[in-house]
């Protein structure tokens, strides 16, 4: 077995950043492993697109990533929201967001997920980050340690392991983790769209009575869409011919940016939420959404994630040039107390809006209206918002801030 080390298990974004800031902040001297079958698959093929903020775009700065992929980022430079029924001729704006949480810092940039995760996997290598393309399979925790075995059938002796694997985590299973949440009846269907004009940076939030249709810019004259259905509808729409979803297509999207194009195939995802009942066990920690799941009406389930990163890794270090046991109980118990709060605040915040935007209500419709339009009259109230979205809120880890562990 290898000397005492650090294991993720899952190679995605949440494990790669993890990985990366736990070598920017601990040395070369406690080797980090990253095992994940989805390693051998490279370059990567994930067609979505997502929203980067501002407190976690500072994170993939200070971790070297960002110069990697500004290229190809797009910033959000404003928002429209907008509340109407599907079959309205209008859809008046009730609220909107200008761009900047700093001067020329955009409060949110599009990446595509290929590009961030490839960008990430070869600062992974170039840091001595040992990339496994197996499964953590097993594992054993005591008070001196863990024993992690991977699929490969190698074996590694470990202070911490952290599952990073995803809403269907094995790792949270197998510790007896359990969660508490619910399905909804709602899908997202996902797919980008190639449009005639100029999107010049604005990102679009139509609230339709069976939830948001967001439509989110990238780079050239494309948008990826987030498109909230209700199950059986999301269904019925990804399975139609492409000139049946081009007109559901048009009548959500509507023509103000020209003639518009699927550029691929729409995909329907199930939305859910669910919260860890703990984001700890004996030497293990959840990150991501082996962690949490929450609906995508604020866009914030990525950036959740990478604010569990920013934590966890920044009480790692703390603990290592303390001498502290960077695996012990004091020391999780510390990341749990920081990120489950924040958590079940933000999915009190999403299930509140999904119920108040995603229905027919004419009295729900109004109070909502008359609330965005007073958010859109009040500069330090829509600035909070502003910030809030940004992830520049509350007890910020230092990595969103920019600074390097």
């Amino acid at each position: 077995m290898s000397q005492s080390s650090i294991v993720i298990g899952g190679g995605a974004f949440a494990g790669l950043a993890l990985a990366l800031a736990l070598r920017q902040g601990l040395g070369p001297e406690i080797p980090v492993i990253v095992a994940d079958p989805a390693l051998s698959s490279r370059p990567s093929r994930d067609p979505r697109a997502t929203a980067i903020v501002a407190a976690c775009r500072r994170l993939f700065e200070a971790l070297g990533a960002w110069d990697d992929v500004s290229a190809e980022a797009q910033p959000i430079l404003d928002m429209v929201v907008t509340d109407s029924k599907l079959e309205d001729a209008t859809r008046p704006a009730f609220l909107n967001f200008a761009g900047d949480v700093a001067p020329g810092e955009p409060f949110a940039h599009m990446v595509e997920n290929r590009r961030l995760i490839d960008a990430l996997v070869v600062r992974a290598e170039a840091a001595g980050i040992d990339l496994r393309a197996t499964v953590v399979a097993s594992y054993d925790a005591s008070a001196d340690g863990v024993e992690v075995t991977l699929g490969d059938g190698s074996r590694i002796a470990a202070s911490l392991l952290v599952a990073a694997d995803g809403a269907r985590s094995k790792l949270r299973e197998r510790a007896g983790i359990a969660t508490h949440g619910w399905e909804y009846d709602q899908s997202g269907i996902v797919v980008t769209v190639g449009h005639e004009r100029d999107h010049e940076g604005r990102a679009e939030e139509h609230f339709l009575p069976a939830g948001p249709f967001a439509i989110l810019p990238l780079t050239g004259k494309r948008s990826s869409l987030v498109w909230t259905e209700r199950r059986a509808e999301a269904a019925r729409i990804i399975a139609l011919s492409d000139v049946e979803f081009h007109a559901e297509l048009e009548q959500r999207f509507g023509l103000h940016l020209g003639e518009i194009k699927a550029l691929d195939k729409p995909r329907a995802f199930p939305l859910s939420y669910f919260v860890a009942r703990s984001f700890v066990a004996e030497r293990l920690a959840l990150v991501g959404d082996s962690a949490h799941v929450i609906h995508p009406i604020a866009g914030q389930g990525l950036n959740m994630g990478l604010k569990d990163v920013a934590a966890l890794a920044e009480v790692v270090v703390d603990a290592a040039r303390l001498g502290m046991d960077i695996g012990g109980a004091d020391v999780l118990e510390r990341y749990q107390r920081w990120r489950r709060f924040d958590t079940m605040a933000m999915g009190v915040a999403t299930n509140s809006l999904n119920f108040l935007f995603s229905n027919e209500s004419t009295l729900l419709r109004s109070l909502r209206d008359i609330g965005l339009g007073i958010v859109d009259r009040t500069p330090p109230l829509k600035n909070l918002f502003i910030r809030q979205a940004a992830g520049l809120t509350g007890e910020i880890p230092r990595l969103l801030k920019g600074e390097a562990l």
